[in-house]
């Protein structure tokens, strides 16, 4: 199979690397000439994606921020072959699904929202490695009123990157669910890494420290589009947390030992049925 890949950092250079390494034609874009360089002669990628290679590739795999994700296939759309499966890894899907279905079905091929749960907190070609989708979860926003055998083809087109399980779902839900399982805990790890307390941790954290500072070194340029494309979600969630701190800060501050020691069990109990 022809592969198009656009975008070659962490995820991306994953996709590249997982599907050159199950026998597959991968072509690649990006806009730093020398990390695609550097794709190529790693054996990654067998060329660039441009207009001679985009019509021939059976399945293209966008990886660029929201914003660029839509620009690419408006600027390509017209190269696209129609038996073509176009399938984006943004990490909000609302601003890049309706745009992105209505010019699939302006030029006849197939586009379908797509959000990879896995990563790491590095960035880049350099962090990338064929496994990283190995056992996760692929979250598909498939068009309206789609055929249910899309979900197989899906399925099948992926299959070299090792996902466990597809989680279907709308454009709408997904914001709202990552909002809470992936930008809360960034907004909340940035921020917890902000006390001056931090700078002498050494000797005494564990790992409850590293839990929740893990995501704090992130790509500030990425998450910043992405909070913004999905602010709404997002800052409910924020609220929500505000609110929560507010109840546990007060009972701490008054030494309400009953309501500090309720709320606490609350929380425990609502870890608990989450994991069920």
């Amino acid at each position: 199979m022809k592969v198009g890949i656009v975008g070659l950092g962490l995820i991306g250079g994953s996709m590249a690397k997982a599907f050159n390494e199950a026998g597959n034609e991968v072509f690649a874009f990006d806009t730093d000439k020398s990390v695609l360089g550097i794709a190529r002669l790693s054996d990654t990628v067998k060329g660039e994606l441009n207009e001679k290679t985009i019509p021939s590739c059976e399945l293209i795999i966008i990886a660029l921020y929201p914003a660029a994700c839509v620009k690419w296939l408006e600027d390509n759309a017209k190269l696209i072959s129609q038996k073509t499966l176009v399938i984006d890894c943004a990490g909000v899907k609302r601003v890049v699904c309706e745009p992105c279905f209505n010019i699939a079905k302006k030029h006849g091929f197939t586009f379908v929202g797509g959000h990879p749960m896995a990563g790491t907190q590095f960035s880049g070609f350099k962090h990338s490695r064929a496994n990283l989708f190995s056992g996760a979860s692929m979250i598909v926003v498939p068009p309206k009123g789609y055929d249910i055998n899309l979900l197989d083809r899906v399925k099948t087109a992926l299959s070299p990157a090792g996902f466990a399980k597809l989680t279907v779902t709308s454009d709408e839900e997904h914001d709202a669910m990552i909002a809470f399982t992936s930008q809360l805990a960034h907004v909340v790890s940035s921020a917890y890494a902000k006390s001056p307390t931090a700078l002498r941790h050494k000797g005494f954290s564990a790992g409850s420290y590293k839990d929740m500072t893990r995501v704090a070194r992130l790509n500030e340029d990425m998450w910043t589009e992405l909070f913004l494309e999905n602010s709404d979600k997002l800052g409910d969630e924020i609220g929500r947390l505000i609110t929560e701190l507010s109840a546990y800060k007060k009972a701490i501050d008054s030494g309400d030992e009953k309501t500090l020691h309720e709320l606490l069990a609350e929380g425990r109990r609502c870890k608990e049925a989450a994991e069920k």
